[in-house]
């Protein structure tokens, strides 16, 4: 069960009504939004059943949720949710391209990759500067000093930034640098992790697993919600399957399925799809095409010396195409380009 609380309802109501919950044997989650209130309720049916909450004080409605994953889900929200990130709205009436380098380096070759990023039409910042790899002789970052280097671009160049947190202790520390916090595909079911990003007060970039279903993925979301945080992005960036010519294999259906089943806006990454510069457009204009609200890419100058990622990062005419694509490919799914502004974030019609 979710229940509604009216927009004028105080602190007073609310706990009366989290208050009536755990009395009758329930649990209760407060998600606070931008517009609203909600209280998620998890209980059996005996519970449920004995709930009588609608003559409540600041109780707007209550509503049955049958799927598991109930502040998500689109029974508890009709409409697709839009979330601000710094400003820059994802929804449903804009596509919103973030774009930037796989990893942070030197803060000379993530400026030139931000300012390629925004030339391209992005309005938010990428940059990793936890990196969980595979090998752990691999390049894993440059931890906090990546983190400033990423604040002071994003600065810099006026494009709020997101980034990857790979540990629950590190939360506060990145959400003190960041407008955004990515939660990767290694940890997807990373709980402590989820609950943790939860209460950061950031809103979540959360990317697909491997391997997870779609249900897999909207219960990691759900872990986020409970937690008071309803401003998630969902991001399909491939999943594993038996094809090796491509690094994953980009799952394009997960975009309408995601609509139909959950009211949280919903990107693609087709660079951690593909692995590959000259697949990244074409799964871009597909996912585009799917109804994706956002694309998220990698950019470098110099891809041939990148430190992560290298051989799918866009420069020269692959960014050129890019941008060409940001800037027809909206007006055809009749959406808008959102665009950065001094003051805020516009769109382009």
């Amino acid at each position: 069960m979710v229940i509604v609380m009216a927009p004028y309802a105080g602190e007073t109501a609310l706990a009366d009504v989290v208050a009536h919950v755990v009395a009758a044997g329930g649990e209760a989650f407060v998600s606070r939004g931008v517009a609203r209130t909600i209280i998620g309720v998890v209980g059996d049916e005996r519970v449920l059943a004995g709930l009588v909450v609608t003559q409540l004080p600041g109780v707007a409605e209550a509503v049955r949720i049958t799927s598991p994953y109930k502040l998500v889900s689109r029974e508890n929200h009709a409409g697709t949710s839009t979330v601000y990130v710094g400003g820059v709205p994802i929804g449903p009436e804009t596509v919103t391209l973030i774009a930037g380098p796989c990893a942070v380096e030197t803060p000379e070759q993530t400026l030139a990759a931000a300012q390629l990023a925004k030339a391209a039409g992005a309005a938010l910042l990428r940059g990793g500067a936890y990196k969980p790899r595979t090998s752990p002789y691999a390049f894993q970052g440059l931890g906090r000093a990546g983190l400033r280097i990423l604040a002071e671009v994003s600065a810099e160049v006026g494009l709020p930034a997101v980034t990857e947190v790979v540990d629950a202790v590190d939360v506060d520390d990145v959400a003190e640098h960041a407008a955004m916090l990515q939660v990767g595909a290694r940890n997807m079911q990373n709980f402590t992790l989820l609950q943790a990003v939860g209460s950061s007060g950031r809103p979540v970039l959360l990317k697909r697993g491997l391997t997870a279903t779609y249900e897999e993925w909207l219960m990691a979301a759900e872990y986020i919600a409970q937690r008071g945080n309803l401003d998630i992005v969902l991001c399909e960036r491939g999943i594993r399957t038996y094809e090796t010519a491509t690094r994953n294999t980009l799952d394009v259906a997960a975009v309408p399925m995601i609509r139909s089943m959950s009211h949280l806006p919903i990107i693609v990454d087709p660079s951690h799809a593909a692995g590959r510069r000259d697949l990244v457009l074409p799964l871009a204009r597909a996912g585009l095409a799917a109804g994706a609200d956002g694309l998220i890419v990698d950019v470098h100058a110099h891809p041939e010396s990148a430190l992560v990622d290298g051989a799918q990062a866009l420069v020269g005419e692959s960014l050129a195409a890019l941008a060409e694509t940001m800037h027809t490919f909206p007006a055809l799914m009749g959406r808008t380009l959102v665009v950065p502004s001094a003051a805020e974030a516009t769109v382009r019609e």
